[in-house]
């Protein structure tokens, strides 16, 4: 039987005005005779993807005009978030340029400008801004950019979620803008590189300290938004030490060679300072288990009754047939295999 015919044919006699499914499917069967079992394999592919197209057409129209909404929004939201960051941009610069404040005041507006927009944004542009003035004050160099490089840190991973691929990007963010000012400045390039990676780790010891000290006190109500990620936040949490040498070796790769065994050499001189990291990073794992097993526990029921659902159901059923399938194949290919062997004894 011709497989285009066949789609076509069952697209010709499948109704809609049956109320269930299971009607029109039969229906349409009924209609052109079909015995499935006298059917090839692509004989089958072809009703079924007649039935599914048919059976799902109106649904599929409105997942992709569903889609298309989404993606109007996305890049609506886009434009109004930059919007957004260029008004508190704006604000400040009025206040620091044209309002012209004493310079400790200054000073405290810098923080709160920190703590006010999206660092991630301008996160490469203001690393750099920031070594490169360092290193114009060449005498306040060792207190000024580890300080500097601490707080940039903290600002841009303290309001977010505390997890790896994020904590990630800030810090390789971090790491490879310090990397591109160390190539241009060689002769200061070790001291760059060793001060903007002691900064890294104390910025990210400071965020995961903040972040154990808001879990201990964090409100019933706001739960969730922790244990939606419980399982990836304990062990993200178990491993920050791995995580910041691997950021380390990964930049290294694919810097020149001199600034790659620079950084290995600062990898294995830091791989003992680390234990502040460890440590309070096992602190913080410790305060969710104690403060969220039991709501860790409420969500493992709620699962449990998720495994209750039809989707679910339906899961078990094809890993069951799998299984069928597989056993099914794995007789036959033995039965072949015997029949040949058997053939030539004779």
């Amino acid at each position: 039987m011709d497989t285009n015919k066949l789609e076509e044919s069952v697209k010709k006699v499948y109704s809609h005005r049956f109320k269930t499914i299971s009607k029109r499917i039969v229906n349409a069967i009924n209609k052109l005779e079909l015995d499935l079992d006298e059917l090839s394999n692509d004989e089958i592919r072809a009703l079924t993807t007649a039935l599914v197209e048919e059976e799902t057409k109106s649904l599929q129209a409105e997942v992709e005009k569903l889609l298309a909404q989404k993606e109007s929004i996305e890049r609506a939201l886009e434009k109004k978030a930059d919007e957004l960051q260029e008004a508190k941009y704006e604000i400040f610069n009025v206040l620091e340029d044209e309002i012209k404040p004493s310079e400790k005041t200054l000073h405290r507006l810098h923080q709160i400008k920190l703590q006010s927009i999206d660092l991630y944004d301008i996160l490469s542009e203001m690393v750099e801004s920031a070594i490169i003035t360092a290193l114009e004050k060449e005498s306040e160099l060792d207190d000024t950019l580890k300080e500097v490089i601490k707080e940039i840190t903290f600002e841009a991973i303290k309001e977010g979620s505390l997890n790896t691929i994020r904590v990630r990007k800030i810090l390789s963010t971090i790491l490879a803008t310090a990397i591109e000012v160390a190539e241009a400045t060689p002769t200061k390039a070790d001291e760059i590189l060793r001060l903007t990676l002691k900064g890294m780790r104390s910025g990210l010891v400071k965020s995961i300290d903040r972040f154990k000290q808001r879990v201990a006190y964090m409100p019933v109500e706001a739960k969730h938004i922790l244990i939606e990620d419980y399982d990836t936040i304990i062990e993200d949490l178990n491993q920050t030490d791995t995580l910041f040498s691997q950021i380390i070796l990964t930049q290294a790769s694919e810097s020149s060679q001199i600034l790659r065994k620079m950084l290995v050499d600062i990898n294995k001189d830091m791989h003992y300072d680390l234990e502040e990291l460890v440590l309070i990073s096992k602190e913080t794992a410790d305060v969710i288990r104690e403060r969220f097993s039991n709501f860790a526990k409420a969500a493992v029921k709620k699962a449990d009754v998720a495994l209750q659902s039809p989707r679910a159901k339906e899961a078990k059923r094809m890993g069951a047939q799998a299984i069928e399938a597989a056993r099914t194949a794995l007789g036959s290919a033995i039965k072949t295999a015997k029949d040949v062997i058997d053939k030539k004894d004779k």
